[in-house]
């Protein structure tokens, strides 16, 4: 089954300001370069108010444990564990999620603890009698690998650290103390089923836990999960800096005698009485294989106790990882901003394989990927296809390979086929279309070197051919989805052609050339929801007739029932063509209406009709930034020769969506993807149609940007003349040569070199209007009027 979001709550941040929201300048306009550490930069509480749904923790570089305070478990903005507003703590958890819009992880939740033993949670609501303790924002630190905070009622102060795979907690208490561990935490946030059309019973949160003591200083254990990815399994290696000296079990709170516990609410809680007389260190590595492999994992990354050193290391993974990108000549606000989005772009997908190569696949069979892999979780595909696979083409080619390879391994290990969303092991099945077609393809069109492309073939053309779910019956039959037989039906019609697209460039690399044929005519099934008379993508019935009523503000023509679209309604609907723009173009009658038509969509009332979701947010017009579905749309004025307004627009975003600030994100960060979407177009560049290989130009925001995209080549973006009005490509050079395309191929950014804009404060009409100069779609580039 399957999932979209989630809470029907009133959503819509108004954010239109056509100058930087970030505020004034931090003094004077600055650089980030050789000899400047990026991580003083970066602010990892950016995202954790508003809907961000971000979390302030350490992490490594795309690391297995994300080790961070707990807010709350149970509310739609607290999915990643912690929010902004919230006043208390409940402990500290190993796994957390970055900006989604469904909750799970928050596993192994250590609470440092004075007094006596507490064993409720209790609830922001009514924290009293509970293990949260009160804690205010000016003592807590957050920087790249390191998190810390001081409870004023307990004097305990706790600061926490990471290796990829081991999380390392510091704690100073004022006298004697405990740890209690509560192994029935986790996260709460429910997915509303009954909106989307579809019953999914409500879960038994943990099953199959069990913990063990070994000696005075280690804990292990393991737990079954039901919640999101229902039936994930976790395993946990704790090991202490000093023996504890009593230990007590809980199971369901009630007292447990002996030295394991088995269960469904299990807690523990470790004594020190002489806590106060030397910081204690714990030790938690985790693993999806077994309990042996997290101690394999803890005593093979972390066999010292060197807090500072841990932390030196993670943040100079960090130096490395965020140094691929620098940028000069910006106000410290908007780096602060830049840098930020580097480092949440950098947080997922998550390692997912001990340090001996094995994994959980997502047939729950242990494998072992070869010594110079990984296995990974966290694949947001539905929202990073669409810019942070992209980015990671270019800054983390390496890595991308590893990525790459893990999704054509899950293609073959599921028994759901092709990932949608998978997350430790799991398939979630959240949100629609099969997008693990598009990052495996976009990896072909670059020519990717390492990835048996060929293997994931079979599996995909099972989907497009010969599976019937999730509406691909009547998609092949009919050429589009009943709005009155399936949910979701308009945006699953639109989606799966642009998988179909995709998938066709995968059936070209394993040699299926006939398939490729009949998928790249099918991939035109768009078609068939266009109203020329309203000029909207529109819902239609199993008869052929237009659902009604209309309204291209609702989500549907029925919500009481189900919905129409996913996550947008038929303003945004109607430009979610990624792949055959000029074909879109056509539909509309040239060149003057589609262009008029997206500015209609930036002009328009803002708000939703009838039932909305929280998804749909940062609204300018109708176009919801907030959102996944509108991220190209700027970016389409240049396929109908207005690349000026494309360079306008894309500025505003800029400088309206995005804070330094907790509630700086106008949406879900979405692993990723909101924040790869800054940081491209900050550089000028965006890639409408991953799999086209291309990039559309943008205006940038920064005088100088440099890319290093690997075997020592370097991409040097310079934007003389740029500022805050001055946001008009007047010419660009491409390695001091003239550039007239409004354009570039990722095979010339590949190769490195320098690519320079020259700004100004009026706009340009003739750069890139010519249709030999405007950006490739279906292949081809524009025929000339």
């Amino acid at each position: 089954m399957e999932t979209t979001r989630r809470d029907l709550l009133t959503g819509g941040l108004a954010i239109v300001a056509a100058t930087s929201a970030a505020g004034p300048a931090l003094g004077r306009a600055t650089r980030t370069g050789p000899g400047v550490d990026p991580c003083d930069l970066v602010d990892p509480f950016i995202g954790t108010g508003g809907h961000g749904h971000t979390y302030p923790g350490a992490a490594r570089p795309f690391g297995m444990v994300q080790l961070g305070p707990d807010t709350d478990n149970a509310r739609w903005d607290a999915c990643s564990g912690y929010h902004h507003d919230d006043s208390s703590i409940l402990g500290f958890s190993h796994t957390h999620l970055s900006g989604t819009g469904v909750g799970d992880l928050l596993d192994i939740l250590v609470v440092p603890r004075v007094g006596p033993v507490v064993l409720s949670p209790g609830s922001l609501a009514k924290p009293e009698g509970s293990y949260r303790q009160r804690f205010a924002h000016a003592e807590e630190r957050a920087s790249p690998g390191y998190y810390a905070v001081s409870f004023p009622d307990s004097r305990i102060a706790a600061e926490l650290t990471v290796s990829d795979r081991v999380g390392l907690h510091r704690y100073r208490f004022p006298g004697a103390g405990h740890l209690l561990v509560d192994f029935a935490h986790g996260s709460r946030d429910e997915p509303d089923a009954a909106s989307i059309g579809f019953d999914r019973p409500k879960p038994t949160p943990i099953t199959d836990a069990s913990l063990r003591l070994v000696g005075r200083d280690m804990l292990v254990g393991s737990r079954r999960v039901q919640q999101w990815a229902g039936g994930r399994v976790i395993h946990f290696a704790m090991r202490l800096s000093r023996p504890f000296a009593e230990a007590r079990l809980f199971s369901n709170d009630a007292p447990v005698a002996g030295a394991q516990v088995a269960g469904a609410a299990l807690k523990v809680a470790l004594m020190f009485p002489d806590a106060g007389a030397a910081p204690l260190l714990v030790k938690v590595a985790l693993s999806g294989v077994d309990v042996d492999g997290a101690i394999r994992n803890l005593d093979t990354e972390l066999p010292h106790w060197d807090f500072d050193r841990v932390h030196r290391e993670a943040r100079a993974a960090w130096a490395i990882e965020l140094g691929r990108l620098t940028v000069e000549g910006a106000a410290e606000s908007d780096r602060r901003i830049f840098y930020t989005a580097a480092y949440h772009a950098l947080l997922a997908p998550t390692l997912f394989s001990d340090v001996d190569g094995r994994y959980r696949g997502m047939d729950t069979a242990v494998h072992t990927v070869p010594a110079d892999q990984h296995n990974y979780s966290t694949y947001s595909l539905w929202d990073t296809y669409r810019t942070l696979h992209p980015l990671l083409t270019l800054v983390q080619p390496e890595r991308n390979t590893d990525l790459v390879r893990g999704l054509v391994r899950m293609t073959n290990e599921s028994p759901h086929g092709p990932p949608i969303w998978p997350l430790q092991g799991i398939e979630t099945h959240c949100m629609i279309g099969w997008h693990s077609a598009v990052v495996i393809a976009e990896a072909a069109a670059k020519r990717v070197p390492g990835i048996d492309y060929a293997a994931a073939w079979p599996r995909f053309r099972a989907l497009a051919f010969d599976r019937d779910i999730k509406g691909l019956d009547p998609y092949r039959r009919l050429g589009f989805i009943p709005s009155d037989k399936v949910a979701e039906a308009a945006s699953k019609t639109l989606e799966y052609a642009y998988d179909d697209w995709a998938m066709a460039t995968l059936a070209d690399v394993a040699g299926a050339t006939e398939d490729a044929a009949k998928l790249r005519a099918r991939s035109r099934n768009y078609r068939n929801l266009f109203d020329a008379k309203t000029g909207f993508m529109r819902p239609r019935l199993a008869e052929g007739k237009w659902a009604e009523p209309f309204d291209p503000r609702a989500l549907g023509h029925d919500t009481a029932h189900w919905r129409d679209f996913t996550e947008c309604n038929a303003w945004q609907a109607t430009f979610l063509n990624q792949h055959d723009v000029y074909g879109l173009i056509d539909l509309f009658g040239g060149d003057t209406v589609f262009e008029a038509k997206l500015d209609a969509l930036f002009a328009a009332e803002s708000g939703v009709a009838g039932d909305s979701v929280p998804d749909i947010s940062g609204m300018v017009g109708q176009y919801a930034h907030g959102n996944e579905p509108s991220h190209h749309v700027a970016y389409l004025y240049a396929y109908c020769g207005a690349p000026w307004k494309t360079q306008a627009r894309v500025r505003m975003l800029l400088a309206g969506q995005y804070r330094a600030a907790p509630d700086g994100l106008s949406g879900n960060e979405d692993c990723g993807q909101m924040s790869a979407w800054y940081l491209m177009s900050a550089m000028g560049l965006y890639p409408v149609d991953p799999v086209s290989a291309v990039y559309v130009f943008g205006a940038p925001l920064f005088a100088r940007a440099t890319m290093a995209v690997g075997q020592g080549r370097q991409v040097v973006i310079e934007a003389p003349g740029v500022g805050p009005d001055a946001v008009y490509v007047q010419r660009v050079t491409w390695n001091g040569k003239p550039w007239t395309k409004s354009w570039i191929a990722h095979a010339n950014l590949a190769k490195g070199g320098r690519l320079v804009f020259e700004m100004g404060r009026r706009p340009n009409p003739a750069f890139g209007r010519d249709p030999a100069d405007r950006p490739p779609s279906f292949g081809a580039l524009r025929p000339s009027a």
